[in-house]
């Protein structure tokens, strides 16, 4: 049996389980559905949950100060499944290219790194605005799928010191799969903290995560990103923008910040008693090493988050993937680092991996490369049956 030191010991692996379907609201009942708020949320906090999905739900437009150049006019037209809230097979595109010395360039004299696949037409003056292509100085492009959100409030109430602690751990796993903690600026701040969301753990909070997507994805100012991206890389263009000035005072990436926050987990689906079964086999050739089980809150004074034991299935680390890799570097995380994907709700979930490469939850363990590799060929050992054992238990998330 191959033991791992510091994760639930297999046997015990089921018990877990069984009591790991979701947070579940005081007084009983079952936990919230997909895109259902948390339990023990206030009157208040529930306003502020429905007005921040209002907010989330909202079709922007050149008034609101949409574009020049961007992605979608809504967020909930990319997080839409399996409700509002959720992911999608959506791909954005992000490129850059290698300098002689081996650094990674994102190409922002060309709009890199992240393509902005729309524009807001016009004429607006002497300028017309369209959609971006990648230059063809680019020599990496990578794909990015969206992500679900569900259940991230949770883990933006995890002390910084727990994801330090976990790293520090996995530095005796035999398999050396030590996750590196990503480290980057708050904006608001400048201090260093802990990233825990996005493909390259890149942003540090739910409410940095907003407005860098008001920003990146809908072209929409706000106070922690005031300054508009240059439409391909021509930043004379901007003199054009029909709406130059800060297009959100602050209010809009709130109110996305309170949705996101206050989304429950994604509920576990029926378990079986192959699915327990599976969940030993998970832990037993490592999986469990990076796609840790439970984390838990920090004391905090809504009932909502104060030290809420929750399963998402990730270390929220950044692991070295091979050629899993997607080449981009953003902050700490070089081309080969990925953040370790939650598995929560990976039942709801119709593509896999970062750029959407894998259509199947087998596929996606053939691909896993670096520090995944050895859980990997693990897998590939075990007999069909017990494959079919394994499997059941992810499609349980």
């Amino acid at each position: 049996m191959h033991h791992r030191r510091y994760s639930v010991f297999p046997a015990a692996a089921a018990v877990v389980s069984l009591a790991s379907l979701a947070v579940v609201p005081a007084g009983g009942g079952g936990p919230p559905d997909f895109g259902q708020p948390l339990p023990r949320l206030t009157a208040g906090e529930l306003s502020r949950f429905q007005a921040g999905k209002t907010e989330f739900e909202e079709i922007e437009t050149v008034a609101d100060g949409l574009g020049p150049v961007f992605n979608d006019a809504s967020c909930a037209n990319c997080h839409l499944s399996p409700a509002v809230g959720g992911g999608s097979a959506r791909l954005e595109t992000r490129f850059g290219t290698l300098t002689p010395a081996g650094q990674f360039d994102p190409m922002t004299a060309w709009g890199g790194p992240l393509i902005q696949s729309q524009g807001i037409g016009g004429p607006f003056g002497s300028c017309s605005y369209s959609g971006e292509v990648v230059p063809p100085e680019a020599t990496i492009v990578a794909q990015r799928r969206t992500t679900p959100l569900f259940g991230l409030g949770l883990v933006d109430h995890v002390p910084d010191a727990t994801f330090h602690w976990i790293a520090k751990v996995q530095a005796f796993d035999p398999d050396q799969i030590a996750g590196i903690v990503s480290m980057v600026i708050e904006p608001t701040t400048g201090r260093p903290v802990v990233g825990k969301f996005g493909w390259k753990a890149q942003n540090p909070s739910l409410h940095v995560f907003a407005g860098d997507a008001y920003l990146n994805e809908m072209g929409i100012t706000n106070p922690m990103f005031p300054d508009e991206n240059c439409p391909q890389g021509d930043c004379a263009s901007l003199s054009c923008n029909p709406m130059s000035q800060l297009n959100d005072d602050g209010s809009g990436v709130q109110a996305f910040t309170d949705f996101m926050e206050m989304l429950a987990p994604p509920p576990r689906g029926a378990i079986s008693v192959s699915a327990v079964y599976g969940e030993h086999l998970f832990h037993q050739i490592g999986c469990a090493s990076c796609h840790v089980a439970t984390l838990r809150t920090g004391p905090d004074p809504s009932a909502a988050f104060d030290r809420v034991t929750f399963y998402p299935y990730s270390d929220f680390l950044l692991h070295d993937m091979g050629s899993l890799g997607d080449g981009i570097t953003q902050n700490q995380a070089t081309g080969q680092l990925m953040r370790t994907a939650p598995l929560w709700g990976l039942r709801a979930q119709t593509v896999l991996l970062h750029d959407g490469r894998a259509s199947t939850v087998e596929a996606a363990i053939e691909a896993h490369d670096g520090q995944g590799k050895k859980s990997r060929d693990r897998f590939h050992k075990l007999s069909s049956w017990q494959k079919t054992q394994l499997l059941a238990f992810l499609h349980s998330l």
